[in-house]
């Protein structure tokens, strides 16, 4: 049996390992910043910008013809001219380019024009012959440019005291007019449309008719007779018709019979046609003045119908304004327009 001595050593050997043992199964105490819970990093994503929805270029409506263009191209000013139409004239330069046209009665029971171009300039028009005393009331609300050849000089001082531009053959606007050799004088004189007009920066010309942007909505498609031509005299010897031709969906022009061209070899054609009845003013003597300042009966002329109308002018600066029986403004069909300025002494014949 062990002595109480090595008893007592074994216990204090036992006591010390067990020490020992339990100070190597401790776990170790860790630092604190190998505890802290690692906070995860953050990326910044970008937000994608938004790509704009791109917008359709701007529209408007010619104001000279009714249709529906990209309103940049709506710039500088109107051209008239005083085109001649003469038979030894015939076939013009440009007539079928025309926003308007206005026909009226000279000396001599012929016509002469007032050719209106604002959509479609081409290079050169005419031949242009002398200024009438009717012409102020019709080119002034036009603004813009007229171009002639001269005139008397009671005549061209009529057209001078009007806001428009008179580019006069022979005068400061003679380097764009020439005479050309293809006819005789003075059946010749050609103007340099192009050339004239972007030489002198004007506004666009104000809207002259109501017109609708659906052809078949315009008043006399609409609701006017069936009509398949039309006549007009301006005298005895002077015979014009519009034949309605569906498959252009215009009217083609005729004098005296013959189809009616441009010096382009192609058929005068409208997709409107205005006959006007007018007075006549003879105290030129034998210069007849049509009267434009008042009002009357009227004949719209639109996709193969005729609608009876009045026209009214209240001033030498105001558009015709065109009125159906009721009051109503009456629409034109977009597209090109003629008006016929018939004296009230001849018919206005319409066939169906």
């Amino acid at each position: 049996m062990p002595s109480p001595r090595r008893r007592a050593a074994s216990i204090a050997v036992l006591a010390v390992g067990a020490a020992l043992l339990a100070a190597c199964s401790a776990p170790a105490a860790a630092s604190p910043s190998a505890s802290a819970t690692p906070t995860p990093s953050v990326t910044a994503t970008a937000t994608p910008s938004r790509t704009p929805t791109p917008q359709p270029p701007a529209t408007a409506i010619s104001p000279l013809r009714g249709t529906e263009v990209l309103a940049s191209t709506i710039t500088g000013p109107a051209l008239s001219a005083k085109v001649d139409d003469h038979w030894d004239a015939r076939p013009q330069w440009g007539l079928e380019h025309t926003d308007l046209v206005f026909e009226e009665l000279v000396e001599g029971g012929i016509t002469r024009y007032v050719a209106v171009w604002f959509s479609d300039v081409p290079a050169e028009i005419g031949p242009v012959r002398s200024i009438r005393p009717m012409d102020p009331d019709i080119v002034t609300s036009l603004g813009g440019i007229v171009a002639y050849s001269g005139g008397q000089q009671r005549f061209v001082d009529m057209m001078l005291d009007t806001p428009v531009h008179n580019a006069i053959h022979g005068g400061a606007d003679d380097r764009f007019m020439y005479r050309t050799a293809a006819k005789a004088a003075p059946h010749n004189v050609i103007v340099k449309a192009q050339e004239l007009r972007a030489a002198y920066a004007s506004i666009p010309p104000p809207q002259q008719f109501a017109y609708t942007s659906i052809p078949r909505a315009a008043s006399a498609a609409s609701y006017g007779t069936p009509a398949s031509r039309i006549d007009v005299r301006f005298a005895s010897g002077t015979a014009r018709s519009w034949t309605w031709d569906a498959a252009s969906g215009a009217y083609l022009r005729a004098q005296d019979g013959a189809a009616d061209l441009d010096a382009e070899g192609a058929r005068l054609k409208a997709t409107n046609v205005v006959a006007m009845s007018v007075g006549i003013d003879w105290s030129y003597g034998i210069i007849p003045r049509t009267i434009m300042i008042g009002s009357g009966p009227a004949w719209i002329s639109t996709g193969g119908r005729t609608l009876q109308a009045t026209w009214t002018k209240t001033s030498r600066e105001s558009p015709i304004r065109l009125t159906d029986q009721h009051g109503v403004p009456i629409s034109l069909a977009p597209g090109n327009t003629w008006i016929e300025l018939v004296p009230n002494t001849q018919p206005v014949t319409v066939v169906p």
